[in-house]
């Protein structure tokens, strides 16, 4: 590849093309390719590299805990779950449309696994996204109070398209606490999406706020446009720990009966 073109080329921010420039060229040589047709290979190189990209840095962004994705989600061990339903949430018309979902159901259900993978759609589809647990949020916000940066963070949480709040109710929320989430909820609403996953049902959700006159209106405000989906199961963990301890226990015995035998 001639240097100068190279420099040239990353002069231009156009990594794509020198990434696939030798390959492409052999293609056009082979194939007896037109001046044209050979520069629309490269400029379709250049798009996918910077669409590529792109997606990385949104998913860096959004700070994912794990990687999780529907197809990987067991779907069978989990009957209660609408299937087609979920996938139809994957479109992320919800999202276009600034619509919430909330997951509801025990710990180890998969709760987290279906918002993160929900939320890595929406960043496929080149939609700005946030994941936090609310705890964490709310630590945050909390803090930021002190140096003076708090509408700098309440921006944080409010302007991504997709705000994935996980585990509300694994603590309940003090007087400060919810009225900062309700900052978050109201300055979203209606102009962002939020999922919300809890292991608390739907009923339970007022008690954890302080303020009952907030929690309607957190509540009010959430529900208006949401989808809800509940998951009535047993725990995915629960069901592998209990697989591990079982063959841990099968493998005593096998080495047990081994050694009985060599006797």
């Amino acid at each position: 590849m001639n240097d100068l073109l190279v420099s040239r080329l990353r002069d231009l921010k156009l990594s794509g093309i020198i990434k696939t420039l030798d390959t492409r060229n052999e293609e056009a040589i082979k194939n007896s390719f037109s001046y044209m047709e050979f520069f629309e290979l490269l400029i379709n190189d250049e798009v996918l590299n910077r669409r590529n990209n792109s997606n990385i840095k949104r998913v860096n962004k959004a700070k994912f805990p794990q990687h999780k994705t529907l197809e990987e989600y067991n779907f069978n061990y989990q009957p209660t779950i609408n299937k087609r339903f979920i996938y139809n949430l994957a479109t992320c018309e919800f999202v276009r449309k600034k619509e919430n979902v909330a997951f509801i159901g025990p710990p180890g259900t998969g709760k987290s696994h279906l918002g993160i993978a929900l939320g890595l759609k929406a960043v496929s589809q080149g939609y700005k996204v946030i994941f936090t647990t609310v705890n964490e949020m709310l630590e945050e916000l909390y803090v930021s109070r002190a140096d003076n940066s708090f509408q700098q963070k309440l921006r944080y949480y409010t302007s991504p398209d997709l705000l994935i709040l996980d585990e509300l109710g694994l603590k309940k929320l003090n007087q400060n606490s919810v009225d900062d989430f309700y900052e978050v909820i109201s300055k979203r609403y209606e102009k962002g999406s939020i999922i919300i996953t809890s292991n608390k049902v739907f009923e339970e959700w007022a008690r954890i706020f302080y303020d009952p006159v907030l929690a309607t209106a957190i509540l009010d405000r959430f529900v208006h446009h949401c989808h809800f989906v509940v998951i009535k199961g047993e725990s995915y963990r629960m069901k592998q720990r209990e697989g591990v301890i079982k063959s841990m226990a099968e493998d005593n015995e096998a080495k047990k009966s081994n050694e009985n035998q060599d006797k």
